[in-house]
């Protein structure tokens, strides 16, 4: 029998064997019950409007619960991790004003399609070695991988709500493949962040009212990636150069000192960073139009947030700049078709014009605005 204690910790030993042929570097096993407390924190979550627009996550609650919840025959779930540790200290790009920071995650090709392909690759060697059922999940299904990981043993759920893992720090993709096998859970991770808030005290926008809570509605990582509307006035300022996520909660963990094998992941061709999208020029970027951007990003997790919102961010992050040279090429997006795009344009403008200029702009361009957003920020701006 397939279940039998024996051929369980057997089977074991073979899948972790695949899956580090396959490039993962971190597995654990967790039960596919799950655990009632999550999906109450979760709840917790939703009803405290945390979540801001990403309504998806209240209307797939019940299924986030548990994986069982998704997947009744589901009785192991595999937790796979592949490192995405950067060379250098991310912190230091914020620096340099006139570049964008993209987060570290998303400057390679898109790690969805990369691992997804490798978890299909180990759930299909799983199905034919042991005549299981699988299904394989990255972080756009309905699974709370976090909490999961840290059940698997993976790590733990750190101060800053990501998972944290002695021997990887704050730099892991997870992905997880469910099964009907019942294979021997490993040890449940415990809490290793101690009396440390460096990653509370470091976040721009204090989107952590307390330890091991977020609200998204105040994170940068949000507001630059998942908000589809108008970036609050009061966190722009904050946002500095970061025109896709913000690392600073991950880059300050004394966790990632551990990360003794980063260098798994720059090796491996399918993850590695684009250099052009290291460090690239806001005044490059600027200039972006619809084909351009897809061609700049295609294949890469930022093609996904579209042209608009990717411009509003670059012109928030011109306008933290300080760069009066780059006006002109804010100018040029105050006709632009997207209100988003026209708004922090205006916004930029009055932060890196004086208010003779702006005003002289202002009477250009209000009276023709037919968009009310775009029209309060030519109300507010210098």
């Amino acid at each position: 029998m397939r279940n039998s204690t024996s051929e369980r910790l057997t089977g074991r030993d073979v899948i972790e064997r695949k899956a580090r042929e396959l490039g993962f570097v971190a597995l654990g096993v967790a039960s596919a019950e799950g655990d009632p407390k999550d999906g109450a924190h979760l709840d917790a979550y939703l009803a405290d409007g945390r979540h801001g627009d990403m309504g998806w996550m209240a209307e797939t609650a019940a299924r986030r619960a548990s994986p069982q919840a998704m997947w009744p025959e589901a009785r192991s779930a595999i937790v796979l991790g592949v490192p995405y540790t950067p060379e250098g200290d991310p912190l230091e790009d914020l620096t340099r004003r006139e570049e964008g920071v993209i987060s570290v995650y998303a400057r390679g090709r898109d790690y969805h399609d990369v691992i997804k392909k490798r978890l299909k690759a180990l759930a299909r060697f799983v199905a034919e070695t042991y005549g299981a059922e699988v299904k394989v999940f990255v972080d756009t299904a309905p699974l709370m991988e976090k909490p999961l990981a840290a059940r698997a043993g993976i790590g733990w759920q750190g101060k800053h709500t990501n998972l944290v893992s002695r021997d990887f720090g704050s730099w892991l993709f997870l992905g997880t493949v469910l099964t009907d096998l019942d294979l021997a859970p490993d040890a449940a991770e415990i809490d290793h962040c101690g009396s440390c808030r460096s990653c509370l005290d470091i976040c721009p926008t204090k989107a952590f009212p307390a330890p091991y809570q977020l609200d998204a509605r105040r994170c940068i990582s949000y507001l630059t990636i998942e908000h589809k509307g108008h970036i609050p006035a009061e966190f722009r300022e904050a946002i500095g150069n970061r025109i896709y996520g913000c690392d600073d909660c991950l880059a300050v963990c004394p966790w990632n000192k551990f990360a003794k094998e980063g260098a798994a992941i720059k090796a491996d061709p399918a993850l590695a960073a684009r250099q052009a999208l290291t460090l690239p020029r806001l005044a490059d970027l600027a200039q972006l139009d619809d084909a351009a951007f897809r061609t700049l990003f295609a294949g890469t997790a930022v093609k996904r947030l579209g042209r608009d919102r990717f411009i509003r961010n670059v012109l928030i992050a011109i306008g933290n700049s300080g760069a009066s040279d780059l006006v002109p090429v804010v100018e040029a997006h105050l006709d632009d078709a997207s209100p988003l795009v026209r708004a922090m344009a205006v916004w930029a403008l009055g932060r890196l014009l004086d208010s003779t200029e702006f005003e002289k702009l202002k009477a250009r361009y209000l009276a023709g605005e037919s968009d009310p957003d775009v029209s309060a920020e030519w109300s507010a701006g210098a």
